[in-house]
């Protein structure tokens, strides 16, 4: 499988952070000033994305299978459309996605079984870099309570499964060549972006 260079993903359940986590790796990025970089993050704010958003907040019923499909259409266009990963990271910047295609292989894993998703994922690119944020569900499920609703992923025995699938998937990533790191997100959100800022700075970028 092809990996992007200055490619780095976020992953993790719901409630672990990566949003968060995206938010702050930019901010002391735009203070570092070098290197250029590309936030981004699925579901995108296209067209198909909107759709899929629509479907995790139950306004939109959709059948497992079809967001399953959708995810891979919204990702293909991420990766290979105008303003997309691949050209954002063939322009030397640094690109960091708040969730890529391991989440699909997890979430849609669980409800679909494996093979759809694998299929429906197996040409696309892998990242560089791959932080899994790791969080007990119980811990994430508390950080979310406050929420004014919760997405159809975001219950205890979901989550539960979502770890353990997580878990059980990141070893393939780094027998590809991926560099797979996994940071505590029971943490402060203020101690896992020093962890995260201390894998992402050893990327190759900075050193070009």
């Amino acid at each position: 499988m092809e990996i992007i260079p200055n490619f780095a993903v976020f992953e993790g359940g719901d409630g672990s952070g990566t949003t968060t986590q995206l938010s702050m790796l930019s901010e002391h990025l735009k203070k570092s000033g070098k290197p250029c970089f590309f936030p981004t993050f699925e579901p995108t704010d296209g067209q198909i994305g909107q759709i899929i958003r629509a479907a995790l907040t139950k306004k939109v019923p959709l059948a497992p299978q079809t967001l399953a499909m959708l995810f891979a259409a919204d990702r293909n266009e991420h990766i290979f459309g105008k303003d997309g990963i691949l050209e954002h990271a063939n322009n030397g910047e640094l690109v960091i996605s708040d969730r890529y295609v391991l989440s699909s292989l997890v979430y849609q894993g669980i409800e679909c079984g494996d093979e759809l998703p694998a299929s429906l994922n197996s040409r696309f690119p892998a990242p560089e870099t791959l932080i899994f944020l790791d969080i007990e569900p119980e811990i994430a499920l508390e950080r979310m309570k406050n929420r004014a609703s919760l997405e159809i992923y975001e219950y205890r025995e979901f989550q539960i499964k979502v770890r353990e699938k997580y878990k059980s998937l990141l070893g393939f990533y780094a027998n590809l060549g991926v560099r797979v790191e996994t940071v505590d997100a029971c943490l402060t959100a203020k101690e896992v972006a020093d962890k995260v800022w201390s894998i992402i700075s050893q990327m190759p970028i900075f050193n070009a």
